[in-house]
């Protein structure tokens, strides 16, 4: 992918995007960890994203890590990538990827059943030789792959839950809660839960769900959140910001929609929140693909909207650049899938310094991560009145967006840094690792 940098600006403040392993070689390995998940770089998928930065980061805390995943599924001018790929102490197997209608949820599932069989025979193929698995909930029943390695060779596992499935399907209205296939699924989840060695979700909200389903493992699960880079990511003024010129985002009061437009996402309140401020200095810009774009592009036109924009997905290297080409940042998440799905744009958006509306349900850990950190407000779905009365707000008031926007960054540094995650991670990884050593050795010493 090409870089693109802004002009004006010391370039070697950017050099982190690379950041340092001069320590790594001082680390002694701990433990042998083997990553499960279906999208990973070149892929832009946000999950793939994320797997690669903690890979990095539990590389430089002493973990050797394996990621067993797929070739680019959708990436954009990327077909293939090295079947393996090394870098100190990550290295990457990519195995061959289904491409069926990836668009569509049918296509979605079978490709995503092609990867999984992929995996439980890469697991048969390397018995034995990796301490633990930490296999991610994409695709949603790639956790079944930890339950097989355990059962057949007693390797431990942690499921790290990024959706809840079969909820997810349930709140869209795919299937029918009682459904034989979703009863069936449930049952599995449990099964497989039950075996884990840990359970990683990524809000309160979301543990409260699982803790629902199924008590038996509340003292498995761990809450760690995502995070973003403030190294990386760096508030840029519009003025200065290349991305931000190159689309005439200068002049007017910028609202920010960023990711994934998809079926888990509130749309309609902040579209209407734009019919409402159509004829003010606000401007509208939405960055991201999603089953619910071309929606959205459609009832833009129908509305008559001359103050919303739609872009396409943006290199990874140029976020830092598009996310703070901006005034303020939204997050939404539909009614009904709280504690199902966690918006992972929000920790770049703290990182970028901006404010945050997040439209939400009322019990969601949004409204009270935003209090905590004092950096936005949070709506309920359908409230277009009130997100318009805060964008207002902000609009003729540059001063307090510019304190919540600090805020939150200040927040991000003390709480989801890549370093500060991936300790969290290495400190269930390790738990588990040091618990699997004692009962084997407790069996040892029995014979």
């Amino acid at each position: 992918m090409i870089e693109h940098y802004a002009p004006g600006l010391n370039l070697e403040n950017f050099k982190i995007l690379q950041p340092s392993n001069e320590k790594t070689s001082e680390l002694q390995p701990t433990f042998n960890l083997s990553i499960f998940t279906q999208f990973y770089p070149p892929d832009y998928a946000a999950t793939g994203q994320l797997i690669e930065e903690l890979a990095t980061q539990l590389g430089r805390l002493g973990i050797h890590v394996q990621v067993f995943t797929g070739q680019p599924g959708y990436a954009f001018r990327k077909d293939s990538a090295p079947a393996k790929e090394r870098l100190n102490r990550v290295s990457v197997q990519r195995s061959r990827t289904s491409r069926l209608c990836p668009a569509r949820i049918r296509g979605k599932a079978i490709n995503g059943l092609f990867f999984f069989l992929r995996c439980v025979f890469h697991v048969f193929k390397n018995s034995g030789k990796k301490d633990i698995l930490l296999l991610t909930s994409a695709p949603p029943f790639l956790p079944i792959v930890g339950y097989i390695a355990q059962l057949f060779f007693g390797t431990p596992y942690i499921c790290l839950l990024y959706d809840l499935y079969p909820d997810v399907a349930v709140e869209l209205n795919l299937v029918s809660s009682t459904n034989w296939l979703v009863k069936a699924w449930d049952r599995i989840n449990k099964q497989v839960w039950k075996k884990a060695d840990g359970l990683i979700v990524l809000s309160s909200t979301m543990k409260e769900r699982v803790q629902t389903k199924c008590p038996e493992v509340s003292d498995k699960i761990s809450i760690i959140h995502n995070w973003a880079n403030p190294n990386w990511i760096v508030p840029i003024a519009k003025q200065k910001n290349w991305f931000a010129l190159k689309y005439d985002l200068v002049k007017k009061f910028i609202v920010l929609y960023s990711g994934n437009m998809g079926r888990c996402h509130e749309m309609d309140t902040i579209l209407e929140a734009a019919f409402q401020l159509q004829n003010e200095q606000i401007q509208f810009v939405f960055i991201g693909g999603g089953a619910k774009r071309q929606i959205c592009i459609e009832q833009v036109k129908k509305l008559g909207l001359t103050n919303c924009q739609f872009l396409p997905y943006q290199d990874k290297q140029d976020l830092p650049y598009s996310l703070t080409a901006c005034d303020l940042s939204l997050v939404s998440i539909s009614s009904g899938m709280e504690g199902i799905v966690a918006p992972s744009k929000l920790y770049g958006i703290l990182a970028a310094g901006r404010p945050v509306a997040a439209i939400c349900e009322s019990n969601s850990y949004l409204r009270s991560l935003l209090s905590e950190a004092n950096c936005g407000a949070a709506f309920s779905n359908g409230d277009a009145d009130g997100l318009v009365m805060f964008i207002r707000r902000l609009a003729n008031d540059r001063y307090l967006a510019e304190q919540m926007g600090d805020a939150g960054r200040r927040y991000l540094q003390s709480n989801f840094t890549p370093e500060i995650i991936a300790k969290q991670y290495s400190k269930v990884l390790s738990t588990a690792v040091e618990l699997q050593k004692s009962k084997a050795e407790a069996k040892s010493k029995l014979r």
